[in-house]
């Protein structure tokens, strides 16, 4: 049975927080509220929760994670990136983008595209998702919490529970975070493309 806790969306508990980070340290999977809409999350290098989320989802081993990052100071771990494409996306960061770029030899195997050898990685700009990822100190292998069927992501974390009880380890409550996902923007050519339009704003990339 899954554990439900209220954290505040802006000012959000540090005992609470804490909690949350000592279960994806355990091995946990979490769902979690974005500045775009819930996710699911686990630490990142853990293949068996990353297992578990593909069932939840049905996704198939051609399905990318997204590393989900605290600010941009973790993507030079994670993706090799230029000067030129570093200003663009200090400036659309945190924000509700996520951006494919080459990933680097740090990145489990498992977690890139299996034939580009590129990863997804994004800065949410969310109170509580920053908290998470500032207790855990690192990135989360992250998707979006839409159930296989479904055309929009979960919004009641209520329902999220009656969903998932036996699921996922924990549930945090953080109030409505939308419905819209992110926008998806490849960083890998010279000139950024747009893969999926969604709730950021991508005009700065491909002007």
């Amino acid at each position: 049975m899954s554990e439900l806790i209220t954290i505040h969306p802006e000012t959000p508990q540090s005992r609470l927080v804490d909690q949350a980070v000592d279960i994806v340290k355990r091995g946990g999977v979490v769902v979690y509220p974005t500045d775009s809409a819930y996710a699911l999350g686990c630490h990142i290098g853990d293949k068996r929760a990353m297992e578990r989320i593909r069932r939840i989802r049905k996704l198939d081993e051609k399905h990318n994670f997204t590393l989900v990052c605290r600010d941009l100071s973790e993507l030079g771990s994670y993706a090799h990136v230029n000067n030129q494409c570093y200003r663009l996306l200090r400036h659309a960061t945190p924000g509700p983008f996520t951006f494919i770029l080459e990933a680097t030899s740090d990145v489990p195997r498992r977690l890139m595209h299996p034939k580009r050898k590129t990863v997804g990685l994004r800065v949410p700009d969310n109170p509580i998702a920053q908290a998470l990822l500032g207790g855990l100190g690192e990135p989360m292998m992250s998707v979006t919490l839409i159930l296989p069927g479904d055309d929009y992501p979960l919004t009641d974390p209520y329902d999220i529970r009656q969903s998932l009880d036996h699921d996922v380890d924990l549930i945090i409550d953080g109030g409505f975070c939308g419905l819209e996902p992110t926008t998806v923007v490849d960083m890998t050519a010279e000139t950024p493309e747009l893969m999926r339009q969604g709730l950021g704003d991508a005009t700065a990339f491909l002007s």
